[in-house]
């Protein structure tokens, strides 16, 4: 079977079983995993953070965006930029007016509202959204790309400090194998409601 088969096949299989969560399971979950992520050292020294907003049934990120900002961090949320098909990062400070909602419902920064973010590099902890992980950092999309092109400039730079980054995702998400490019970047942390993996030791 092609690679493209599989991963869709995973990935058609990881949202149903997500989908079959009671909504108030999947809200204790998130809670569960926004208090891990706030406490992960690397989290609490960044001065500047990406993340995103949540969509679906995947972990609502949207918790800890919030807490991001009362913290008095820098946060850059993405949009998608349809005539490059990449996501742009945008700094905000404001999830009320300077968001709105983009493609596939999600909301996102509202580009004359909001101040763009030139590097991901200017960011030192990343959360990555995703459908699958391995315990030791493989990372399955939705299907677009987007974030394997924003990752991309990891490796095409030999720049340091690079961001740290991590995933948040339900425990039933972890599955033993993904099915990985040699230009995949994998995940250092993996935060569940019941652990914190550092994807190095797996």
């Amino acid at each position: 079977m092609p690679t493209s088969s599989i991963k869709q096949a995973l990935r058609e299989r990881i949202i149903a079983q997500r989908e079959q969560l009671p909504s108030d399971i999947r809200a204790m979950h998130s809670a569960a995993i926004t208090e891990r992520l706030l406490l992960l050292s690397q989290y609490r020294q960044a001065q500047a953070v990406l993340g995103y907003m949540n969509f679906g049934t995947e972990f609502a990120s949207e918790l800890w965006v919030q807490r991001v900002l009362a913290d008095g961090k820098k946060l850059a949320l993405p949009r998608v930029n349809r005539r490059t098909m990449q996501l742009d990062l945008y700094w905000v400070n404001d999830l009320e007016n300077q968001l709105a909602v983009g493609i596939w419902g999600i909301r996102e920064p509202i580009v004359d509202r909001c101040e763009r973010v030139s590097t991901i590099f200017e960011v030192e902890f990343a959360l990555l959204p995703g459908v699958a992980f391995t315990r030791d950092g493989g990372r399955l999309g939705y299907g677009g790309g987007f974030y394997d092109k924003l990752l991309a400039q990891l490796q095409d730079m030999k720049q340091t400090p690079r961001p740290i980054l991590v995933a948040a995702a339900f425990s039933m998400q972890i599955v033993p194998d993904v099915p990985l490019e040699t230009t995949d970047v994998k995940v250092e942390w993996l935060v569940t409601e019941h652990e914190t993996i550092h994807c190095a030791d797996a």
